[in-house]
């Protein structure tokens, strides 16, 4: 009975004989597609002996048999793969970049100069893929959403991303501002996040505002714009203007224009946006218009040089008029006192 209880210790401890053994400390590991995975393995040997060759293996049914295949001769694993042990007593291996189908069995050799000693017992890995959940996917503003980070291996504390840059909690109240791609990752691992998901919040026009052309006192005669602008998803599909001159609607568009103003288009104006979901209205902005002091300057110059080049107009007919006039007359004098000399 005591010779069965040692035979079972030494194959749960991938003990191969009294004297030479190869030990993993876990042999049932989990890790994340992306990241890096140490399998840690000790073995002993008879005392005197020396270690000609080390190597890792991968177990895969082939035709029905069980083989076990040297990673060295895998192409897939060329370059992933870093022996940390020695050829003493450590044969740890650390595979990087992992895939799916690294998913299996492993198993350890090493040959002394009198025999090959390869471990019973295996490392088992899983690799699997951390994904990232939104539900719902698309939400109203104010409802409920919950991320959700899924993985095979054992539930670990999972930390979360939205464009990129860390959060703290994984339930929301869907806001505006919520809208994004979100990642996840498992903590101790950072550098692996899932591939993004969106989540697309639904909301009526928020943050409506005017802005004006023309600032200030506006000049009769002039002509200023008025565009309104807002945040709304889905888009915007309707755009109304109300004024304080009349309280009802004077324009639709998202940009009112005012032509040839007048004293009377003074006033207030507002801007009122719609989506299928609701309704706001922009903040009053006032008009102002009227003659300043520039117009009234600009008024009287045009008028006093009207008056000027009218003056000078008369001035000249006046001129060109009295010359005409008195050239006629010294001719006709010439013309008599030609006569008279040939008298």
């Amino acid at each position: 009975m005591i010779t069965v209880l040692l035979l079972l210790l030494m194959m749960k401890s991938g003990t191969v004989s009294a004297v030479s053994s190869v030990t993993f400390e876990n042999q049932d590991l989990c890790a994340l597609k992306g990241s890096s995975v140490t399998l840690r393995c000790l073995y002993n040997y008879t005392v005197g002996k020396t270690v000609r060759k080390t190597a890792w293996f991968k177990g895969h049914l082939e035709k029905g048999l069980w083989k076990r295949v040297e990673l060295s001769g895998l192409p897939s694993y060329r370059n992933r793969t870093e022996y940390l042990g020695d050829r003493q007593h450590n044969c740890s291996l650390a595979i990087h970049d992992l895939r799916e189908d690294d998913t299996g069995h492993y198993y350890f050799r090493f040959d002394t100069d009198t025999l090959g000693i390869r471990s019973r017992g295996s490392v088992f890995l899983t690799v699997s893929e951390v994904r990232a959940r939104v539900h719902p996917a698309t939400a109203r503003a104010g409802k409920k959403v919950t991320l959700e980070c899924v993985t095979s291996c054992t539930p670990a504390s999972t930390l979360w991303f939205k464009d990129g840059h860390p959060i703290t909690k994984s339930l929301l109240q869907a806001q505006a501002e919520d809208a994004g791609k979100y990642s996840c990752t498992v903590k101790g691992h950072e550098s692996v996040q899932s591939h993004p998901v969106d989540l697309n919040v639904l909301y009526s026009p928020v943050n409506v505002s005017v802005k004006v052309s023309h600032a200030g006192l506006l000049a009769v005669g002039r002509s200023v714009n008025l565009t309104c602008s807002s945040a709304a998803n889905p888009k915007a599909d309707s755009y109304t203007w109300y004024s304080s001159r009349s309280l009802l609607q004077v324009a639709s568009g998202r940009v009112l224009s005012l032509n040839s103003l007048e004293v009377s288009h003074s006033g207030l104006y507002l801007c009122q946006v719609r989506n299928r979901l609701g309704e706001n209205n922009s903040t009053a902005v006032l008009l102002t218009v009227g003659e300043t002091k520039i117009t009234r300057f600009i008024l009287l110059l045009g008028i006093g040089i009207k008056v000027v080049m009218v003056l000078f107009l008369t001035l000249i007919i006046t001129w060109a008029w009295r010359d005409w006039f008195n050239s006629a007359e010294d001719n006709e004098m010439d013309s008599h006192d030609y006569e008279n000399c040939r008298m």
